[in-house]
């Protein structure tokens, strides 16, 4: 039943960017608790393999791998039109990217995602997207000067969908081109909706973390590369390396666990009714921590799931522009109001900070280990 008590029928989902991180959750999510079927559109589909095969699965028929690059197939529009909901999670969206691939940021997050709201709007598809909660840029709060007693009221740094303004930086800090071409979409969405009918659902994820979050740099993704914070941070983890402060590490982040996020996503594709034309912020503001904060709490967590010591220097601090490069920014602080998803689909977070970084944490180093295992077995050439 729906949350109006209906019957929920089974839809056909085509959901493109299946192969990443959230879409492979949420790919688990349909196969074992909906009787929904899925058609699964990605570059790659190695977090998504161990729903592929054997054919013995029991959701066996009811997911299908389509192998392709939104960029330039034409069998894009005929998929979305087999299915009754598209859920589009294609993006480039890791900080590092924003200011030193910039055209790349762009055409990916905005100009690769015209043709999917095109289609939905023109055969009249039912449309999930997925935005940022880097919409909203930095907070009012911190164009306060620093004793103003505004600074401690919620109306000032309370990131709400249908109030708070979004405000980036100029046009030479390259780091908003990830922001303000989400936005612009988003814009576009909505214009589709007013104008041409078309259903819609824009999700905001306010730094959803879990298990399979981006990558483990010469394990699985490339040799170098900067993921986002938490993976960084698991990363220096893992190789036993002193965790990068940017900019002494006093931005401040909330974060939301995966799996909570993914009951939310389930709720806004099983009640359309409740769901279309809205905006939600998907996040967990019980979990606002600085990254500085961030950095000791995982320091602690890892020490106990892995066993090892902590290091002498846990952390050091490196400036903006060694770290990303020229044209770096970023917000201050993202804490979501959860008013609307709340009113809507009832939905609210209940796992705690320590619990989400311990269930990543006890994964990247499970999988860490089994690499390397792996690579010490393989056979040297004399």
């Amino acid at each position: 039943m729906d949350l109006d008590g209906r019957p929920i029928k089974p839809i056909t989902i085509c959901m493109i960017g299946a192969g990443g991180f959230i879409g492979s959750h949420l790919c688990e999510k349909l196969m074992s608790e909906t009787p929904h079927k899925v058609l699964a559109l990605d570059v790659y589909n190695d977090k998504i393999k161990h729903l592929l095969e054997p054919d013995s699965l029991p959701w066996a028929g009811r997911i299908q791998f389509h192998r392709l690059n939104i960029k330039h197939d034409s069998r894009l529009e005929g998929l979305i039109k087999m299915a009754d909901l598209t859920i589009n999670l294609a993006a480039i969206c890791t900080p590092a990217d924003y200011n030193t691939r910039p055209l790349d940021t762009i055409y990916s997050n905005f100009i690769d995602a015209l043709p999917v709201v095109k289609y939905c709007s023109e055969n009249n598809k039912r449309l999930i997207h997925f935005s940022t909660c880097e919409v909203y840029g930095k907070t009012i709060q911190s164009f306060l000067p620093k004793d103003s007693p505004l600074r401690q009221d919620p109306a000032y740094y309370v990131l709400k969908e249908d109030v708070s303004p979004c405000i980036f930086g100029s046009i030479e800090k390259q780091r908003w081109s990830y922001a303000c071409a989400k936005q612009l979409i988003e814009r576009l969405i909505y214009a589709e909706g007013a104008e041409n009918g078309l259903e819609f659902t824009i999700v905001r994820p306010f730094n959803w973390i879990g298990p399979r979050m981006d990558f483990i740099p010469g394990i699985d993704g490339p040799s170098e590369g900067v993921p986002r914070v938490l993976a960084c941070f698991s990363n220096n983890l893992l190789r036993r390396e002193p965790l990068k402060l940017v900019d002494g590490g006093q931005s401040q982040r909330t974060f939301v666990y995966i799996k909570d996020a993914i009951e939310a996503v389930l709720l806004m594709i099983e009640n359309p009714g409740r769901a279309n034309g809205h905006i939600f912020n998907v996040g967990n503001p019980n979990n606002e921590v600085t990254v500085r904060q961030l950095a000791e709490m995982m320091t602690k967590v890892y020490t106990k799931v892995s066993g090892e010591s902590a290091l002498e220097t846990p952390t050091i601090d490196v400036s903006s522009k060694e770290f990303y490069g020229e044209g770096y920014d970023d917000s201050d602080k993202r804490i979501p109001d959860m008013t609307i998803i709340n009113k809507q689909l009832g939905w609210n977070p209940n796992t705690s900070l320590w619990d989400l970084l311990e269930s990543t944490l006890t994964y990247q180093h499970r999988t860490y280990a089994e690499a390397i295992k792996k690579s010490m077995a393989k056979p040297t050439s004399s």
